[in-house]
């Protein structure tokens, strides 16, 4: 795979978008109608300051990103990134919390997985890394040289995929950008992608070619995570990956369940599948005794992978930063 520029960042995303406005409002005027998020036409008039460089729709998708990449930012530093109104940022701002996407509170905004809306990979990366890594390593104990391995867009496969070149020769099928990065030129790693219909806020492909790769397959372990797990139910909030995540578990011999403590904390709209649909869960030991007694009623082996501290903690963190910042 060849190097791509990275433009994902929030600032370069607010500059490509003003950048991409201004190519076209020179090729078609300025005679432009903007749709609001509500459905009601409004006519964009350049220079005025409700309007912005952005329309409507593109500055509150490049706030979203924004606060989802950071986590938690102040509404003074949006104001400032975005050059309108303060009174333009809360009208987005109550638009988007008004969708569950974002929360205010005391001039500041939040980002939060919702039932409806996936936090951004860049976000999700970013949480639970302890208990994620614990759980990786406890997941690497089942590979075996010489298998197929399928990994999701899940960020708690991602921390296994660091670990699996260990164990090469290793095929590993994904569809999910992060983990082709990562193990691309690996020495012992078949490498394959789904393709698809790439879906930028998760980084991952999507989609009728995705499916259709799927569907060809015979794999022998799926690593399985979930955004959320409700009376049984694992949920995801968006219906065309809950379909990749379902046809990977039918390409499956084996299929593992892979969640922190956090999943069966959380809400999500689309179910994928029941946990006992999986071989065997590995959670960390974060997970209440209620959430094991679930998980075990279903007939599903489940593993508690112990957290690292101290030194072993300390040098996991680094190294999980060194790789983000390459």
């Amino acid at each position: 795979m060849d190097n791509v520029e990275d433009n994902s960042s929030p600032a370069a995303l607010v500059e490509g978008r003003t950048r991409d406005r201004n190519q076209t409002d020179a090729m078609v005027g300025k005679d432009q109608i903007d749709v609001s998020l509500t459905g009601a036409a409004t006519p964009v008039t350049h220079g005025q300051d409700h309007a912005g460089p952005l329309r409507l729709e593109e500055r509150q998708d490049a706030i979203v990103e924004l606060v989802l990449s950071a986590g938690s930012i102040r509404i003074d530093d949006i104001v400032e990134q975005f050059s309108v109104s303060r009174m333009t940022i809360h009208r987005d701002l109550d638009a988007l919390e008004a969708r569950g996407i974002l929360r205010k509170s005391r001039g500041t905004v939040t980002a939060v997985a919702s039932s409806l809306f996936e936090a951004s990979t860049d976000y999700r990366i970013r949480q639970s890394i302890v208990e994620k890594q614990a759980i990786a390593r406890a997941a690497f104990d089942l590979v075996e040289p010489g298998q197929a391995i399928v990994l999701d867009d899940s960020t708690t496969g991602l921390q296994l995929a660091k670990l699996l070149v260990q164990k090469a020769p290793l095929t590993v099928i994904t569809n999910f950008n992060r983990v082709i990065t990562e193990l691309k030129g690996k020495p012992g790693i078949s490498l394959l992608s789904t393709g698809g219909e790439y879906y930028e806020l998760c980084d991952a492909y999507k989609g009728p070619i995705a499916l259709n790769a799927l569907g060809q397959l015979r794999t022998d372990i799926y690593f399985m995570s979930t955004p959320a797990i409700t009376g049984g139910i694992c949920y995801h909030q968006h219906p065309e990956l809950v379909l990749i995540k379902q046809a990977m578990l039918k390409c499956a011999q084996k299929k593992v369940l892979i969640a922190d403590h956090t999943k069966f904390r959380k809400r999500a709209l689309h179910a994928m599948c029941t946990i006992s649909d999986f071989d065997l869960a590995i959670v960390d030991s974060g997970t209440s005794p209620e959430e094991l007694g679930m998980l075990k009623r279903a007939d599903l082996e489940v593993k508690v992978a112990p957290l690292r501290t101290g030194l072993h903690r300390r040098a996991d963190l680094m190294i999980d930063s060194e790789t983000r910042d390459h």
